[in-house]
Parts: structure tokens; sequence; C-alpha cells
């Protein structure tokens, strides 16, 4: 039933490939962000459920 509901949908392939680049950007987008930070930040958020509260 589902198959058939949508084989009758216009352009239902479309959304296929959409959905496979907007996972792709953002993925990609997610791991240039990740390759961007910096040491000393990373450091410093790492300590960060060390330190006492004041």
């Amino acid at each position: 039933m589902v198959q058939n509901v949508l084989q009758h949908i216009g352009g239902i392939e479309r959304y296929g490939i959409l959905s496979i680049l907007l996972f792709f950007a953002t993925f990609l987008g997610i791991v240039v962000w990740a390759l961007r930070l910096k040491t000393p930040f990373l450091k410093s958020m790492a300590a960060k459920p060390l330190e006492d509260d004041p």
C-alpha cells in the first residue's frame, strides 16, 4: 500500500536525493567546525567538569 501511494506522488525521487544532500552538507559542516576548534579552547572545555562552582 505504501509503495502504491509513493508511486503516485509526482517528483518523489527528488526528496531522496535532497535528503542525502542535506545530510552530507550538515555532516561536512560539523566536521569542518570540529576541525577548526583551537586546542586551548578544547583543553579549557575538558577541564570544566573538574572545576569547583563559586
